[in-house]
């Protein structure tokens, strides 16, 4: 196992970093910024954006066939220390033009956001909410009429609390079949003035944070690991949630390539929570370590689409608790993202901690 340093250093990684930052104004345009950079220091087709998701800004949790997520079911239940919930929020729903006159001020270049899978289907499957439909389209024209690019998630943690209570969500494989026929109204209906596809946004961290820590939605964990949770399996089920979110991926992503990528030219990837790793010291142990850390971040996800299996060190350590892919499951989830993205955070160094192996089936770094 590993120990995290807390230190912070640069990490670039050869895939499309997704940076998350906060500045006054992007309009560089015009000359150098009071930081001395303009839009000239990047490339000409960079692109400038921000992002959102859905709970985190909407609001109108209980209007227009609106039903509930599990994140309304677990803010509504108190938990959150500061008893916040998402009911109003940004209130983008009701003044999404405001905030696109605001990203036009800011000199965005895109807006990524997600997409509540309860406003636009309320039972998870089955009829299309007019709308939620309404309001998806009004969004992504606005959007459009401004030059602004719609970048579009399909799924930001806020499962259709209908499909958890059905089928316990995204422990069951049943959850493939219903996120591909959910995926396939957001293409047939949006698709054709959306640049830019993400399936799942940062599966690695709502696996661990819901499954493992308990910290998230559906707050499923177990002793020692999480805390404050009435049920689960730290040891497992992080695992199980994985390997699903990469047959629904991978299944999302066949539809659109299939039916829908050579008309509507869009791309359609995946994205991670990311931290970088380095070896704490020069030793073979803690360099070691430092890449099995990156294994159970980035490569339990980013090695399946690359080879189509989990990384050695992974089935090593986890064994049997670890799904395997058989041959089709395999083939179909390698290659499938046209782009692999990681939402940066912070950079660490790593110093191996063998002791750590005396807690039983821990397995993350976290």
């Amino acid at each position: 196992m590993m120990r995290v340093l807390c230190t912070f250093s640069s990490f670039w990684s050869l895939v499309i970093i997704l940076l998350h930052f906060s500045v006054s104004s992007l309009e560089f345009s015009s000359g150098e910024n009071q930081n001395g950079f303009s839009r000239d220091d990047f490339p000409p087709n960079f692109i400038f954006g921000s992002g959102s998701s859905a709970y985190q800004v909407e609001g109108a949790v209980n209007e227009d066939g609106r039903t509930p997520s599990i994140w309304d079911t677990y803010t509504h239940s108190g938990k959150l220390p500061n008893k916040s919930n998402g009911d109003i929020a940004a209130d983008q729903y009701h003044r999404y033009k405001e905030d696109v006159r605001l990203m036009v001020d800011t000199g965005l270049d895109a807006y990524r956001f997600s997409i509540s899978w309860s406003r636009l289907m309320p039972n998870g499957r089955g009829p299309v909410n007019p709308k939620g439909l309404e309001y998806y389209n009004n969004l992504i024209n606005e959007l459009i009429s401004h030059g602004i690019q719609a970048h579009v998630t399909l799924f930001h943690y806020d499962l259709p609390q209908a499909l958890e209570d059905e089928y316990g969500g995204w422990l069951s494989r049943k959850i493939v079949k219903d996120f591909t026929a959910y995926a396939d109204v957001c293409f047939k209906e949006l698709g054709d003035r959306v640049s830019t596809w993400t399936t799942l946004n940062e599966a690695n961290a709502f696996a661990i944070g819901a499954y493992d820590q308990g910290t998230f939605p559906p707050q499923r964990c177990s002793s020692p690991f999480g805390v404050n949770c009435s049920t689960g399996n730290s040891t497992t089920e992080p695992y199980i949630v994985t390997h699903n979110c990469l047959l629904a991926h991978a299944s999302v992503a066949r539809l659109y390539k299939n039916k829908y990528q050579a008309k509507q030219q869009g791309l359609i990837g995946f994205n991670l929570f990311g931290y970088g790793f380095s070896p704490g010291t020069n030793s073979t142990e803690d360099t070691t370590a430092a890449l099995r850390a990156n294994d159970f971040l980035l490569g339990w996800y980013a090695r399946p689409f690359v080879f189509g299996d989990y990384p050695e060190s992974m089935k090593r350590n986890v064994g049997s608790r670890l799904p395997s892919f058989t041959p089709y499951e395999a083939k179909l989830v390698k290659g499938s993202c046209d782009f692999f993205g990681v939402n940066h955070y912070a950079s660490t160094n790593i110093k191996d901690y063998p002791e750590s192996l005396l807690i039983q089936h821990r397995d993350f770094f976290f």
